[in-house]
């Protein structure tokens, strides 16, 4: 993975932040704490899930999706969904994807393709690329191919690789301009960039030795 959800706070920490405050930790001889909010790590998974229950009962929008996919996982898909739809009226772009996912399939809710296509084009909306990806593919399917390739070019620009993808196989055939396709590929490569660093490097190699 790329980064990691510090159970403390719920932040997203991206592993080479992670990875750099281990070391500084390391040299300065200082407790293991998160990055974000200096919480000291807990020793244990129980303790783990401990701090995560906290959040959700304080509302925090991302506690209520991870512990929604928890569920998802154990096959308690209503307990998910309740957790999802939570954290979706709290603006979280992931519980709508999740949720777009659960009424596609009927999973913990009936199939609904209205509330379906909500869930998706807000998680769009939100800025989920993978929603994005999916309506492209939905537009494409009904021959609505500017407004396909509107969605993949958004979700390429946010680093979504299948996205670009599309993009490469549209401008073969000729349903893409060179310079939209030029200026999507920039995008994408500009948004993967954003998400490299040294220590990010050093972290992937420390992650394969283990």
């Amino acid at each position: 993975t790329e980064s990691t959800m510090m159970s403390c706070c719920c932040k997203l920490i991206c592993d080479g932040c992670e990875y750099a405050n281990k070391i500084r930790e390391r040299d300065e001889e200082l407790d293991h704490t998160c990055p974000f909010c200096r919480h000291p790590v807990p020793n244990s998974e129980e303790e783990g899930n401990r701090n995560i229950m906290k959040r959700v009962e304080a509302n925090d929008p991302v506690s209520l999706r991870q512990i929604g996919r928890h569920r998802y996982e154990e096959g308690d898909y209503n307990g998910a969904f309740q957790y999802w739809t939570k954290a979706a009226g709290l603006g979280n772009a992931e519980a709508h994807y999740e949720l777009s996912c659960s009424y596609a399939e009927g999973e913990g809710v009936e199939i609904d393709e209205e509330k379906r296509v909500y869930h998706l084009e807000h998680a769009a909306i939100s800025g989920n690329p993978r929603a994005r990806y999916n309506l492209g593919c939905e537009e494409a399917k009904n021959r609505r191919m500017d407004r396909a390739i509107k969605h993949f070019i958004i979700a390429a620009n946010l680093g979504h690789n299948e996205s670009l993808e599309v993009l490469k196989n549209f401008y073969a055939k000729g349903h893409v301009s060179k310079d939209s396709f030029a200026a999507a590929l920039r995008a994408h490569q500009a948004a993967v960039d954003a998400t490299k660093s040294p220590q990010r490097e050093m972290a992937l190699q420390w992650e394969r030795l283990q």
